[in-house]
């Protein structure tokens, strides 16, 4: 561990600074107590100091960790970070360990990581990157040339906090360390799996970026790639970044539409007015900021493969939605059937279900038993565990590598141009109408005649 850092973080005064980023800086300071980080804000907007600390002390407050206060030395400089004579100001004098964390929209990042290679970096800095990571795979594959003129891939942060998650980390140990399951981990003994990450949340405010991105992009390309690529990788010699990085790339290079078919086999739709949890939404289309003549879908999915000796020809459907009634979060196993039942057992027999919490770090195993009232009569049952909710929250678990320059975390530059070249033909299929887009009520599963999510 990295005990002293300097973390820049470039978009200081923006949403994701304050509700995220500071929170998770907040939480990682309490629970090392080693480390002390020199915490320099830089924007667009004319703050003075006291209150870039104002906004450090509220968000350390709202994680409960005040006292990390105690370990972190603040100030704010006005920039416009896409400027090179600003960030040679800002970066003049620094020295490593530094972290750079963009906190910006993706072209921001771009024009600054080009402004970037006309001055001399410091030594070892570390870049941060948010999601999304290009628009497509071209504009992928031309940001990695960029950053890999400024410095080597190992002190490039792609983030995708959904690998900082103890929910999707937990796969790990789950599969690996126990014999009962790892040889299962196959076509041979897997039917289906299914990832959804479905939210109760409407669009809250974030038209300027969700209407151009919608659902599939939002989630699916970004966040539930990075779950399936975890899931369905091959076992890593280690957990270092060369090994587990390598392991779930090769996933990602395996993985198409299923059947090259995204016309059957991926979905989309948007919420009408409704209601859910106590809140009321207005249509999408009615939404402020909102182009209705753009589509965006609001709840996606599809279906792909990985094409490979361990995982061809088992369907792994990923979905998200906004707006959803009861919203599902979870990883779902399905396993084949036994070949055989002996007579004298009656009732169904279906296959074992195991699922994976992406929310409350729980698991839970679907199996078939003995009936209570009639051994010879297969019921149902559910073992369940929770797995607690992991010392970090994901932006800490994260945060943690940055500072610490581990990029074990991080998304590989050739995985990121992957998972574009893997929804691209779900994107373009829906660009030209050749899938319809469904509607479905606040509140709701999703469009009637939709599988249920799970």
């Amino acid at each position: 561990m990295a005990e002293h850092t300097t973390l820049m973080i470039f978009g200081a005064s923006g949403d994701l600074t304050s509700r995220l980023l500071l929170p998770a800086l907040g939480q990682l300071l309490i629970t090392e107590p080693k480390r002390t980080v020199q915490l320099i804000g830089a924007g667009m907007d004319e703050w003075a100091d006291e209150k870039w600390r104002e906004v450090v002390q509220t968000a350390f407050a709202s994680a409960e960790a005040d006292d990390a206060m105690t370990r972190v030395e603040t100030e704010y400089h006005r920039a416009d970070i896409t400027a090179a004579d600003d960030l040679k100001t800002l970066l003049a004098g620094r020295e490593a360990p530094l972290a750079l964390y963009f906190a910006v929209p993706p072209s921001v990042a771009a024009a600054a990581c080009d402004a970037m290679a006309s001055i001399d970096l410091p030594r070892g800095v570390v870049l941060a990157l948010e999601k999304p990571f290009g628009v497509d795979e071209d504009s992928a594959r031309a940001l990695n040339e960029r950053l890999a003129l400024l410095v080597p891939e190992s002190q490039v942060f792609r983030i995708d906090h959904f690998l900082g998650r103890s929910t999707t980390l937990n796969l790990l140990g789950v599969r690996f360390a126990n014999r009962v399951l790892e040889p299962l981990w196959s076509a041979t003994d897997i039917e289906s799996v299914s990832i959804t990450y479905d939210e109760s949340l409407g669009l809250e405010g974030r038209a300027g970026y969700y209407d151009h991105a919608g659902a599939f992009v939002d989630m699916v390309q970004s966040h539930l790639l990075q779950v399936l690529a975890v899931f369905a990788m091959e076992e890593p010699a280690t957990l270092d970044e060369v090994d587990f990085r390598a392991a779930t790339t090769a996933v990602l290079r395996a993985t198409s539409v299923w059947g090259d078919d995204p016309e059957r086999n991926s979905h989309r739709a948007r919420y009408t007015a409704g209601s859910v949890e106590g809140r009321t939404f207005p249509s999408y289309v009615d939404e402020p900021d909102v182009d209705p003549a753009r589509n965006t879908e609001t709840l996606g999915a599809a279906t792909f493969e990985v094409r490979n000796a361990r995982w061809a020809g088992v369907p792994i459907t990923l979905r998200s939605g906004k707006a959803i009634g009861d919203p599902s979060r979870e990883i779902v196993v399905r396993f084949r059937p036994v070949r055989r039942v002996p007579h004298g057992l009656r009732g169904e027999a279906e296959g074992a279900v195991l699922r994976f919490s992406l929310g409350v770090a729980a698991i839970s195993l679907e199996l078939n038993v003995n009936g209570e009232a009639d051994p010879f009569e297969l019921e149902r049952t559910t073992m369940s565990a929770e797995l607690g909710p992991g010392a970090l929250r994901a932006y800490a678990e994260v945060l943690s590598c940055i500072l610490d320059a581990d990029p074990v975390l991080a998304v590989r530059g050739d995985a990121a141009e992957e998972c574009w070249r893997i929804v691209q033909p779900v994107l373009d299929a829906w660009k030209a109408d050749k899938v319809p887009l469904e509607e479905y009520v606040v509140g709701s599963g999703g469009p009637d005649g939709w599988p249920a999510a799970g």
